[in-house]
């Protein structure tokens, strides 16, 4: 896998919380991103499931990023973003009401 299909999938999420399919489940996700870019959270939620995907990326001064998957593989992490497609109909929805509705806690920075 390369860097670039990587951030190019994760620039396209929408922050906030949106729905969408990972292999044939659908999944309830939270995205943030920090104001100046270097900070990024997503936390997933199968919704008829138990799965999760959750991670933080940052980006140092370097110039590198460090991916700090949360209690999983940094390879399921990449799988997820990589492979995740938002639900046609979803427009992403901002606020926690939503994402209380499906058990999911909203990011903060």
């Amino acid at each position: 896998m390369e860097s670039a299909d990587f951030e190019a999938a994760l620039a396209a999420l929408p922050a906030g919380y949106s729905e969408g399919i990972y292999e044939g489940r659908r999944y309830g996700v939270s995205f943030r991103r920090s104001d100046d870019g270097r900070r990024n959270s997503l936390f997933a939620r199968q919704l008829a499931g138990t799965d999760i995907v959750s991670f933080n990326l940052y980006r140092l001064g370097s110039g590198n990023t460090s991916l700090k998957s949360c209690e999983m593989s940094a390879e399921k992490v990449r799988d997820f973003v990589l492979g995740f497609r938002l639900s046609a109909s979803n427009a992403a929805v901002n606020g926690s009401k939503s994402a209380q509705a499906h058990g999911l806690w909203t990011l903060r920075t």
